[in-house]
């Protein structure tokens, strides 16, 4: 039942040390995609890093980053901000880690003409950005949950972003594609407890 899998689903992110087999990795990415995404456009783009030296070379980047941060925290936040930014790498020690990307396509963007106003402009701009992020993002949760039901544990991290450039150049990603997560997948090693979630009426505002 789709429901079990929805409530039981948990952010895992203590893993065994054994890695997955490739197919199991790859059917994770076979039921990613059968997301919706905006005029079926498929804005997605998978990386799998099972490297441990990269994985480790990732993570020194995102330390890195979170230092240069810390020296721009007031002395009063910044021992709970290393607190927060130690939380950035916890990927490190997955035994995979899927990386998203989308890119944007410039398709109503490109069709206005040089007259329309600046502000229409930055809005279709906006839009074509968020529909790729909203659309891999809908691929993203098919991966968890499908991780999920077939014994595997993941999370989607958004923290190591902080490090989006040199990420980047460490996995060479082409311009003009974006991170939308780092999704450390393996064999669960801890069955954490559900989260508290806010109620539907705390969070739902009705117009009839």
């Amino acid at each position: 039942m789709i429901d079990d899998v929805l409530r039981t689903r948990r952010s895992v992110r203590r893993f065994k040390p054994e890695c997955p087999p490739r197919e199991a990795l790859e059917r994770l990415l076979e039921l990613a995609v059968t997301a919706p995404s905006a005029s079926n456009r498929q804005p997605w783009r998978f990386l799998v890093v099972t490297d441990r030296r990269l994985l480790g070379a990732m993570a020194e980047a995102v330390r890195a980053q979170v230092e240069h941060l810390a020296r721009h925290v007031p002395p009063a936040s910044e021992g709970a901000f290393r607190a927060y930014g130690a939380y950035f790498t916890r990927f490190e020690d997955a035994p995979a880690v899927i990386v998203p990307l989308c890119r944007a396509s410039a398709i109503l963007s490109n069709l206005v003409d040089g007259a329309l106003d600046e502000g229409s402009r930055d809005r279709i701009a906006v839009m074509e950005r968020t529909s790729a992020m909203v659309s891999t993002a809908l691929a993203l949760e098919n991966l968890l949950l499908a991780a999920h039901d077939g014994g595997l544990g993941a999370s989607a991290m958004t923290g190591p972003l902080i490090a989006s450039d040199r990420l980047a150049a460490l996995l060479k990603v082409p311009a003009g594609w974006e991170f939308v997560a780092l999704v450390p997948v393996g064999y669960p090693d801890e069955a954490p407890e559900p989260p508290g979630r806010k109620t539907v009426e705390n969070i739902t505002r009705w117009y009839q």
